[in-house]
């Protein structure tokens, strides 16, 4: 008899069998276990913690067709969250489901390589009744920008789109809905926003006298609220953080791929290089979800999820959001469970994440927390609230927590909540650490996604043609740029001449553009079918059709 058989029988009154020789479950025990006896796929998490006892015969499981319900892995630094992440991770990809992981540390990468047998990992299979074998996942590595080992992630400054671009800059409202305003007007003149100095150029000429005219049909642009936005966008470039935005932009439809023997494809995307930019990484993750939500068909209640996407230091998006941001994530996060994406917001505690989303939030792994503040203490009274009554005083249970531990809660495959279980944790099969550089510089040369997403591409855009519009037919790379600013494109004639910039005499972008009359009759006629076709998700990110 299966453990999962045991537990019905003992929640149907018959006395349970021994399974591993252990002694016979205590009621409460068996109680709770019962909840977890699910009859279709599941993932095994690990054993119930009783009284202080690993209890093997009590597995504790999520079901597979649950995990589109989104979820909540939580705790406090070293307490294993990490290992979590890669235990659910390599499960599912076993079951065909891909997976996007969020490498902070720099320490997932292991998830690709088998992992190492040991003595820790023989006690922890023993404790849990796990039969271990070492096994690695098919992965992609991924960087932002390219900074680090990983294939480069860009997004198009138009597809990122304001709300998220707003959110980068630390715009207020009025900042932000004039954005809104700049990206819906270069939408209607087919004003392509590739990368940074094409916003640059759109919002300079929007300043103009000229440009003034042209946006007096649709609302008004201040020169103050304007400068404060072109003030944002030089800060913003001037920290590095131009190449992240640029072509070839990243399909977000990579990260639902299948290896060919039918597992899920494990998508780490590399953050060590940029963790000092957490409101860039965070909101770039909040992009990719978007992207997701704007492009994927409805699928409704299907037997697995197409993706799960695990978000790391969830509490750096929610900080200083606004309101309309914040609604924003939640619909999105409401509505991308019915396209057959689960999402698992990751960080410390629950009162990191806000009330509304939290409630979508079914499946719930809470790892230890620490009371030795008053703050501390005042988030783990919150926490407690967050969980169904149990039979456990969890206020003690979670601050006792060792490291692979949790207090689960996930959704049955009826939908209902299962009981509060304390749980000792499996073991990954997978490597629990880095892989080694080279080894993983090898894996992302070798990938079919590296030729197609390596070499930056800088084609003509908005600031070319506002520049072509002043007379200039085919403007030089170099003198397509404002007083001052160095080429960086790789392999581009000014980065190998050591960055020159135009004589000091030239006219700035504004200066040309002012006074052109050639201007409007441009902007009318870029104004192409391939421009109004953007439309834009709740987020104000959009995609072009490829």
């Amino acid at each position: 008899m299966s453990d999962g058989e045991t537990v019905r029988s003992a929640a149907a009154g018959t006395a349970p069998e021994r399974v591993t020789g252990a002694p016979a479950l205590p009621r409460e025990a068996l109680e709770i276990a019962a909840g977890y006896a699910f009859a279709g796929p599941a993932l095994d998490l690990g054993a119930l913690l009783w009284d202080g006892t690993c209890l093997p015969d009590a597995q504790i499981r999520v079901p597979l067709t649950m995990l589109n319900r989104h979820g909540l892995v939580a705790g406090a630094t070293g307490t294993g969250k990490t290992k979590t992440l890669q235990l659910i991770a390599e499960q599912l990809s076993a079951q065909g489901v891909p997976v996007f992981l969020a490498d902070i540390k720099g320490d997932v990468s292991g998830v690709s390589a088998p992992g190492e047998p040991g003595t820790r990992v023989r006690e922890r299979a023993g404790e849990v009744g796990q039969e271990w074998t070492p096994g690695g996942c098919p992965a992609e590595f991924y960087a932002l920008g390219g900074l680090g080992h990983g294939i480069p992630v860009r997004a198009t400054v138009t597809s990122f789109g304001p709300v998220l671009l707003s959110k980068v800059l630390q715009l207020n409202r009025t900042q932000e809905q004039s954005l809104g305003l700049i990206f819906h007007y270069a939408d209607q003149k087919g004003l392509e926003l590739v990368d940074l100095k094409d916003l640059r150029a759109v919002v300079a000429f929007l300043t103009s006298d000229e440009g003034k005219r042209e946006l007096r049909g649709i609302g008004g642009l201040s020169t103050a609220t304007a400068g404060v936005i072109l003030r944002s966008l030089t800060a913003f470039e001037a920290q590095g953080m131009s190449p992240f935005f640029g072509e070839p932009e990243f399909d977000t439809g990579e990260l639902t791929r299948q290896a060919p023997d039918g597992r899920g494809v494990v998508s780490v995307l590399e953050l060590p290089a940029v963790q000092d930019r957490p409101q860039l990484f965070s909101t770039f993750l909040m992009w990719m979800l978007a992207d997701l939500f704007h492009d994927l068909p409805e699928v409704g209640d299907a037997d697995r999820p197409k993706l799960v996407f695990f978000f790391d230091e969830a509490h750096l998006l929610f900080s200083d959001a606004s309101k309309a941001f914040l609604d924003s994530i939640t619909q999105t996060v409401r509505l991308i469970r019915s396209k057959g994406v689960g999402v698992f917001f990751v960080t410390q505690t629950p009162k990191d994440v806000p009330a509304d989303v939290l409630a979508q939030l079914g499946n719930r792994v809470q790892h230890a927390l620490r009371a030795f503040t008053p703050d501390d203490q005042k988030a783990l009274k919150a926490t407690v609230k967050t969980f169904p009554d149990s039979p456990y005083d969890l206020e003690e249970v979670l601050t006792g927590l060792g490291t692979g531990e949790a207090v689960i809660t996930v959704l049955s495959e009826k939908g209902a909540p299962t009981p509060v279980a304390a749980t000792r944790l499996r073991a990954p099969r997978s490597l629990m650490g880095p892989v080694e550089a080279g080894a993983l510089d090898r894996a992302v040369r070798e990938s079919p996604l590296f030729a197609r997403y390596a070499q930056a591409v800088d084609r003509e855009s908005a600031y070319e043609k506002l520049t072509a519009a002043e007379g200039q037919t085919e403007p030089s790379a170099s003198s397509a740029r404002p007083p001052g600013e160095a080429d960086t494109r790789s392999g581009s004639g000014a980065a190998r001449s050591g960055g020159r910039s135009r004589p000091k005499e030239e006219p700035s972008v504004v200066e040309q553009v002012v006074g052109s009359g050639l201007f409007k009759s441009l902007a009318r006629s870029v104004g192409t079918q391939i421009g109004r076709e953007i439309t834009r998700s709740v987020f104000g990110t959009a995609r072009r059709r490829r």
